[in-house]
């Protein structure tokens, strides 16, 4: 078994607002569930954020304090952020993807995890994970539209 949870939304706003505030690694705990902090711990080759920066968070789920690294494989804004594992619990693939549609902007968080060893047992953790990143899409549309 392996974690693949896909959660989405539609932000009554347009893309370019959307992706510019949930890609800015600076916000992440303003609205992602459990982050308590973040921090830019490398730059991309080219400086800043994009491929190749790393972001370490630390985050609480489940009545547990986890740090984790993740990696910017994918940068294409207002549509795409593409992260992986780069240290932490377990191995994971972060993407948020922002499509314009007529109502707006339709967000969507896919969360995969691995499938080996003691990380089979990030598979009972789809629905608590689901739970968890459809709030952090609704807190993201209440923090842009009030």
């Amino acid at each position: 078994m392996r974690l693949d949870v896909t959660v989405e939304r539609l932000i009554p706003l347009p893309p370019a607002t959307v992706a510019a505030y949930a890609m800015d690694w600076s916000h992440d705990h303003e609205w992602t569930r459990g982050i308590r902090h973040a921090t830019l711990t490398r730059e991309a080759d080219g400086g800043g954020f994009g491929v190749g920066a790393e972001v370490t968070r630390t985050a609480h789920f489940l009545g547990r304090r986890f740090d984790y690294v993740l990696r910017v494989a994918g940068h294409h804004p207002p549509v795409v952020l593409d992260m992986v594992s780069a240290a932490g619990p377990t191995p994971m693939h972060v993407t948020y993807t922002f499509e314009p549609t007529q109502g707006g902007t339709f967000a969507r968080i896919r969360v995969r995890g691995g499938s080996t060893g003691v990380h089979r047992l990030t598979a009972l953790l789809s629905r608590p994970v689901r739970t968890s990143l459809a709030a952090d899409l609704r807190a993201l549309e209440a923090r842009l539209t009030r």
